[in-house]
């Protein structure tokens, strides 16, 4: 009885610990910088588009550039920015393409060793916290993926530069790594 009632309780724990939602804490280290000579204006919006466009070999870790997205909302946070100030997009596009699917078609098209794409619960936090994540209409069609492949929170544009050029236009600063 004691060994059910033990097993019972394990897996009502696991089944609650995995519906969770993913947090944004769990993303973007950063360091404390004590007294910078240049000042943060906490008064201006912080209004940001990220152009990502490439993955990288390692695939057990998330993309260090769709993280930068983490870590900016996560500085300017602790730097004392409303999060009304602060909005982020990502427009993806090239191989970065890949760090956007479903874990099924991750490990079919990207690496077939591993079962999990290690971007997808970062694209979730992201999305919790209000963070566009816009494809590339374009490099979907040349790489063959559609909606049904990609996380549910990724939405197409007609082409990466249409969504670059329409963000900057809404006072969204480009970032380009």
């Amino acid at each position: 009885m004691t060994t059910k009632l033990f097993l019972l309780l394990f897996f009502i724990s696991f089944y609650a610990q995995s519906q969770i939602p993913t947090n944004i804490e769990n993303y973007g280290a950063f360091f404390k910088v004590e007294n910078p000579e240049f000042k943060t204006d906490t008064t201006q919006n912080f209004y940001v588009v990220f152009d990502i466009a490439k993955s990288f070999e390692d695939t057990s870790i998330p993309n260090k550039l769709i993280e930068s997205a983490a870590r900016y909302i996560r500085i300017h946070r602790a730097a004392g920015i409303p999060n009304k100030s602060i909005k982020v997009a990502l427009v993806i596009h090239g191989s970065a393409i890949f760090d956007l699917l479903t874990h099924k078609e991750y490990q079919a098209l990207r690496d077939s060793k591993n079962p999990v794409n290690p971007n997808y619960d970062l694209i979730s936090a992201l999305s919790i916290e209000g963070v566009e994540i816009i494809l590339c209409g374009q490099t979907a069609g040349y790489r063959k993926i559609d909606k049904t492949q990609l996380h549910p929170d990724v939405k197409l544009a007609l082409s990466a530069m249409t969504a670059l050029v329409q963000l900057q236009n809404e006072g969204y600063r480009l970032i380009n790594f």
